[in-house]
């Protein structure tokens, strides 16, 4: 084996090393060989694909429901049937891409890949693989107050709940403030809880499944029988969570503000809110601290 090592890279464009749409995506492949080698191809490919498949049980039989979608391919050749005694080449595979964000769903995902391949002869072949990360903005033009109410009646009178959220757009890493006025106007003692829930959809064909997730973001103080009062909490988008995006025919991602009432002996009331997750600012690297000799 003449071929010591094969490298791929490709060039970050911001401080994240992701690519947005109208970005150009280049890089370099090196090969390291102790000798001058024949080769027969040697080429470089990227490829951005969303892929969905989930089973399912169907009168005691086994189905597996699946799709994909191919956003692009690329293929570079570099070099065929010709010898070298080592590689290094920069290649620009592609502009101006469109396509949905990166991701990685319960049933699904949705990556891209840049992949080198070097073909000595049908035994001997090398190969090298990357991923890069596209990341879509989602355009959000709502950023004024929403509202909610739900009434709800027991056999010991009415509760009400209003709900309010400052906006319906919240950056990764961004703080809101989000009320809940309630009228307990029944013999019971209820508890508001606030929740951040999350939406997966996927589709394969003319088939459908959801998955869904709800995080408990806090729970409120308690409204005693025959009160009312406004518990305010606030909810702070975490900074690790994917923002919203609806540009795949695969799989989309939403996100609703939920606020419950945890009510004795009945069902829980609750309303949902419609929340849009941005893409926020990438944290900036902490610094090391300085040691010094004198201290």
């Amino acid at each position: 084996m003449t071929v010591k090592q094969l490298l791929l890279e490709y060039d970050k464009v911001n401080e994240r090393g992701t690519l947005s749409p109208g970005d150009t995506l280049s890089g370099r492949v090196t090969v390291v060989t102790d000798k001058e080698t024949k080769v027969q191809c040697f080429l470089v490919k990227a490829k951005g694909k969303a892929e969905v498949m989930w089973p399912e049980q169907d009168r005691g039989a086994s189905l597996v429901h699946s799709d994909k979608k191919t956003y692009f391919y690329f293929e570079d050749i570099i070099l065929q049937d010709k010898k070298g005694d080592g590689l290094y080449r920069q290649f620009f595979l592609c502009q101006e891409i469109d396509m949905p964000s990166s991701y990685k769903g319960k049933w699904g995902k949705i990556i891209y890949s840049l992949r080198a391949k070097l073909t000595q002869s049908i035994w001997q072949v090398h190969k090298a693989k990357t991923e890069f990360d596209s990341l879509t903005a989602v355009l959000c033009t709502c950023q004024e107050p929403q509202y909610g109410t739900r009434i709800s009646f027991y056999g010991s009178g009415k509760v009400t709940m209003n709900v309010s959220s400052e906006k319906m757009g919240l950056k990764q890493g961004e703080t809101m403030e989000v009320s809940a006025e309630v009228l307990n106007n029944s013999a019971h003692t209820v508890t508001p809880k606030f929740f951040l829930c999350e939406k997966q959809t996927f589709v394969a064909q003319s088939q459908r499944i959801v998955h869904t997730n709800a995080i408990l973001l806090g729970t409120g103080e308690s409204v005693s029988a025959a009160t009312s009062r406004t518990v305010s909490t606030v909810l702070t988008v975490p900074s690790h969570l994917p923002p919203t995006f609806f540009n795949c025919s695969k799989m989309k991602l939403e996100y609703r503000l939920k606020v419950t009432l945890d009510v004795p002996l009945g069902r829980d009331l609750e309303i949902k809110l419609p929340l849009v997750i941005l893409l926020g600012q990438p944290k900036p690297p902490k610094e090391k601290a300085k040691r010094s000799w004198f201290t």
